[in-house]
């Protein structure tokens, strides 16, 4: 009703009359009861700048207020609302008087509120939907299509019985999975059921421990889905439902991918218990492990080791899974996740502003091996590890001379997925030129049940995993640590060479050419559009995935061929990196950039190979391109001609070295003599010392700005 709508009697009597007939309506007439506040979906803005570009230049406000004529309600009732895209606190208030906030969450989701008796007075009343702070970052957002329901909010949501049973097609056993709950309009619907020993759950999503789950719903038509994370089927149904006996409802799913030989791992993973945010309690965390199909689960929470057997065992589920204590010390220089953590040790200092100070630390802490950099390229506690004030991305060297003693890094999070997606992985690629041993890795960073959820990201580590409840984490760490892993989000990317070498392996090619195999895999609900491989981090080969080129393969196979390359002359590393779409469907969104770095974007899903590196000059050890350009410096004798002339047998990747160490030498990327030297140089040296020239001046600019 408009704001200006003036004050009526006859609307109040007529309100109250409503009110005492819906009273007495039997539960199937209900909806049609229901008073309708806002009909549409508003766009609304905190902030000043619009936040993705998806959404109109000019927001139709900073708030919504609708006033509406009701009577006072003696007893409690329930308000609906739609939301979407919301990432900040935005305060729902009735009267002045605040019913809570909505769900911070970006997905598309029907939710309620309760009003308390009284909260209703009789006449004009007025909804309010606001940013929670007044100095609240953007955030471009729908809400609307409200209504008020008078009845309690409890038999709103359980106006009908659901019970679903999820089973594993290969047993014909109930299997752990997550449940997701859509209305006609794609929704997810908030339902009646609440988080307990089996289930975990929040706005149209219900995770399930056991393979069943009974909820309420209010009457209507509804999509129920099912699935179990990346390895595995999604199945769906459509239910009708109304008061009376519960609708009840199997589906059935089965493992579509083979991970044969691989432990699917979340290498990060938070609770509300222990970190002290997000939403997941340490219970609903044993819950989502299970039911996402995580096989080696690593608890991190914020500088605190937390173990996870006996909780699982409690809530029985730890057959699913191997838990692992860890930690991710969180520092105001830099986020890092170890494992394992031996029971009972201190926590590292974690008030350290010296990267030295952090890692001696860590490593003195007992058992521990693996130390992750998280999210490289995010800014958290005014420092940005991989911006480009701190790091130069294609030499992988930190300007202030950091020690680097992590031996992974995060290249898909994601809870904090980034504007490019590929950034992380080519920070990845420079470190190994620069020849640091650094392990990829694909984690979901989850607080959350249901918003950012675990394994989403996962990283798959090529161990024995016939019994993921007897994992040997020894053996499974080692074998992280030697690069033997596959990153997941949505897709994986698997590579070998000459049929035998795989992510890790030092090959030694027997011929002039190298037999490489590829195979994109991923469930039938995810589409793969290319494959890429890269040398040195030099794209030199992509290839497009036609739609119909995967239901030609087998299940879980997107794409395969073998490509025939001549053997490099040197030592180069090899990764393959598929892309997919990203995935739309509320069963499992892709999130859109944490901290982005553009209004637009476009979302993907990824799959990425662990490195194997070639032994091109076949002398029986592993180089990398810094090692070939600190020889060729060292040859030049500060003469850049005989420089630029000898990087002509190697690559870009190998200029991009020489340039870094020819100028941390005291050489001049701008003299005289390195321009008339390049300027009858073979392309790929052109292209190096350009690439590294471009990433030095954005490293000198953004050192001169405070």
């Amino acid at each position: 009703m408009p704001a200006n709508c003036p004050r009526s009697a006859q609307l109040v009597l007529l309100g109250a009359l409503y009110l005492a007939l819906a009273a007495a309506a039997p539960a199937a007439q209900r909806a049609a009861n229901a008073v309708s506040i806002e009909p549409r979906l508003v766009h609304l803005r905190s902030g000043e700048e619009r936040e993705w570009s998806e959404f109109p230049e000019t927001a139709q406000g900073r708030h919504l207020e609708v006033r509406f004529s009701a009577a006072k309600n003696d007893a409690e009732h329930a308000l609906r609302l739609r939301q979407q895209d919301v990432k900040q606190a935005w305060r729902v208030a009735l009267n002045g008087k605040t019913l809570g906030e909505l769900v911070r969450d970006e997905n598309d989701m029907v939710v309620y509120f309760a009003v308390p008796a009284g909260a209703l007075v009789d006449g004009e009343n007025t909804l309010r939907v606001e940013p929670a702070s007044r100095t609240a970052p953007s955030d471009d957002i729908r809400a609307g299509e409200i209504t008020l329901r008078p009845w309690p909010l409890r038999e709103v949501l359980n106006e009908a019985t659901v019970e679903v049973e999820v089973l594993d097609a290969a047993t014909n056993e109930h299997v752990p999975s997550r449940i997701t709950i859509v209305d006609r309009s794609g929704s997810l619907q908030t339902t009646g059921a609440t988080s307990n020993d089996h289930l975990a759950v929040r706005p149209g999503v219900v995770f399930t421990s056991t393979g069943r789950a009974e909820f309420g719903l209010p009457a209507g038509t509804y999509t129920i889905y099912a699935g179990r994370g990346f390895e595995w089927s999604l199945a769906k149904t459509d239910i009708t439902v109304a008061a009376g006996p519960a609708v009840r409802t199997k589906l059935t799913i089965r493992r579509e991918v083979s991970t044969s030989g691989y432990v699917a791992c979340d290498t990060h993973v938070h609770t509300l218990t222990h970190s002290g945010h997000g939403d997941a309690t340490i219970a609903e965390r044993m819950i989502t492990i299970a039911a996402e199909g995580i096989e080696l689960a690593i608890a991190t929470d914020h500088n605190v080791h937390v173990d996870y057997e006996p909780h699982a065992l409690r809530l029985g589920v730890r057959k699913y899974f191997t838990p692992v204590i860890g930690n991710e010390v969180t520092t105001t220089v830099g986020h890092f996740n170890i494992f394992p953590v031996r029971a009972g040790a201190a926590i590292p200092d974690y008030q350290s502003k010296n990267w030295a100070a952090i890692f001696d630390g860590i490593y003195r802490t007992p058992d521990v091996k693996a130390v992750i950099l998280n999210h490289a390229r995010d800014l958290h506690g005014g420092t940005r590890p991989f911006g480009p004030k701190l790091y130069n991305a294609p030499a992988g060297e930190n300007l202030d001379g950091w020690p680097m003693r992590f031996n992974a890094m995060e290249v898909v999070n994601s809870g904090a997925t980034q504007s490019d997606p590929l950034q992380l992985f080519h920070d990845w690629m420079g470190l190994l030129n620069a020849g640091r041993t650094v392990t990829p890795v694909g984690s979901s960073d989850s607080h959350d049940v249901a918003r950012h959820f675990i394994g989403q990201g996962r990283t798959y580590i090529r161990c024995d995993d016939r019994d993921v409840s007897r994992i040997d984490v020894d053996a499974a760490v080692n074998s992280f640590l030697a690069g033997r892993v596959m990153v997941s989000y949505g897709l994986l990317a698997e590579l070998t060479i000459d049929g035998k070498y795989t992510a890790g392996d030092l090959a030694a090619p027997s011929g002039d050419d190298l037999a490489v195999g590829l195979r994109v895999l991923g469930p039938h609900w995810v589409t793969a559009t290319s494959v890429r491989l890269y040398a040195n981090g030099q794209l030199v080969r992509e290839e497009k995935i036609p739609a119909e080129k995967s239901s030609e393969l087998s299940e879980g196979v997107k794409w395969q061929a073998t490509w025939k390359l001549p053997r490099p002359k040197h030592d180069v590393h090899l990764v393959a990196i598929a892309l997919g779409d990203g995935v739309d469907g509320p069963h499992w969104k892709t999130a859109k950039p944490y901290q982005p770095t553009s209004p637009d974007w476009e979302a993907h899903t990824i799959g990425c190979s662990g490195a194997i590196f070639v032994d091109g000059d076949l002398d029986g050890r592993r180089a990398c391109p810094r090692d070939y350009a600190q020889r060729l410096l060292a040859a030049s004798a500060g003469d850049v001609a005989k420089l630029v002339a000898g990087l002509a047998a190697y690559d870009a990747a190998t200029a991009v070295q020489a340039a870094h160490l020819d100028r941390t030498s005291g050489g001049s990327l701008e003299s005289a003599d390195l321009a008339a030297a390049l300027q009858s140089a073979a392309p790929h040296v052109q292209q190096g010392f350009r690439t590294y020239l471009e990433s030095w001046r954005e490293n000198a600019a953004a050192r001169a700005t405070k």
